[in-house]
């Protein structure tokens, strides 16, 4: 049966239906909804079955955990066993908002939503829909991005429609999201936190708020006997259907190389796709040329990057090559996704020459 889809805004917010919605998690259905970062696929946090179902749809390993969404501070405590100090730092300046954070378990929290192990990802989203479904749903609801497991995350309800339409049960159309990259995530089960993933808030911000803080060393490094501690970071991830290569180096090399590389496929019968930004969209003389943004704006490459190369496979190109997008406060979450989306392949125009 195709999924019920409901229409809302923030400042419209459609209570009849959010609390039909809410029913729907309650009975251990599936319901995607928006949140500030990416849509997400939710189902009771509580509920073995409901996760499992989160996994089945999505065609998730259910090995990868799920993150636990919450909508009122207190109810943390609920499903941790303690919170350390730093997290309760972090918390009162971070939630509502795009952090997640992994603290050790209580019992309440089944092994089926928190992939087998002792942690559970915590997270207290911003978008006010996403807030009263929260609570309509018995408050701990376990959401994953509302995509096919690979694809790249949805932004809009659309997406979601596309990849599990016939899947789940309701979506809940909130426009089109903020940030477009999922959370960041931390991990607090160790005496130093750690960045398990990262995204609108930066390192740099978070060393502010807390002192010493670790990036994951992993992060950038595919191992497929390492088991994730966060959600989402083991297996690949966010990738279009054609075969994407980030070309790195000065720009005109970048630029020039990729011309090169576009007229070659264009000569093979390939329709290639260029990943560019505003300030190089025009230097491109073949190929089908989208800005992701401006590097002068890097939110606006980070809110346009789903949607880029998801356009790219409704557009069916055979090749994508993307400009490097190393920007100042978000270029590790940017480039962390892009990486995983081309499978980590690399062009240096230095090894071109």
């Amino acid at each position: 049966m195709r999924a019920e889809v409901v229409a809302m805004d923030a400042a419209h917010l459609n209570m009849e239906a959010i609390r039909k919605a809410g029913e729907i998690l309650k009975k251990g259905g599936l319901v995607a909804f928006p949140t500030e970062t990416v849509y997400g696929l939710g189902g009771n946090a509580l509920d073995p079955k409901a996760s499992q179902k989160i996994y089945a749809a999505k065609g998730r390993p259910s090995d990868n955990p799920l993150i636990v969404h919450i909508a009122e501070m207190d109810r943390l405590y609920e499903i941790t066993r303690e919170v350390p100090e730093k997290a309760k730092l972090l918390a009162e300046k971070c939630w509502p908002g795009p952090l997640t954070m992994i603290l050790n378990k209580a019992d309440i929290v089944p092994k089926e939503t928190t992939g087998g192990l002792e942690s559970v990802a915590v997270r207290f989203p911003s978008d006010m829909i996403a807030q009263e479904l929260i609570k309509a749903g018995g408050g701990f609801v376990a959401a994953p991005s509302a995509n096919t497991s690979g694809r790249p995350s949805p932004t809009m309800a659309e997406h979601v429609e596309e990849d599990l339409g016939d899947a789940i049960d309701m979506i809940i159309d909130g426009g089109q999201v903020g940030i477009g990259l999922e959370s960041t995530i931390v991990d607090f089960t160790e005496a130093i936190p750690v960045v398990l993933r990262p995204g609108y808030i930066s390192l740099e911000m978070l060393q502010e708020i807390l002192g010493e803080v670790r990036m994951d060393k992993g992060l950038l490094i595919t191992d497929a006997s390492v088991r994730p501690k966060a959600p989402g970071m083991k297996y690949r991830h966010y990738a279009p259907k054609a075969d994407l290569s980030i070309v790195e180096g000065p720009e005109e090399e970048v630029v020039a190389l990729i011309n090169r590389l576009t007229a070659q496929g264009e000569a093979s019968g390939l329709k290639v796709g260029i990943i560019a930004t505003d300030e190089t969209r025009d230097y491109y003389t073949a190929g089908d040329v989208r800005s992701i943004g401006s590097r002068e704006e890097e939110e606006t490459i980070a809110h346009h990057l789903y949607e880029v190369l998801r356009d790219f496979d409704s557009d069916e190109v055979n090749v994508i090559y993307s400009e490097a997008f190393y920007t100042p406060r978000m270029g590790q979450a940017i480039m962390n996704r892009l990486l995983k989306a081309a499978g980590h392949k690399i062009i240096n125009t230095e090894e071109e020459k």
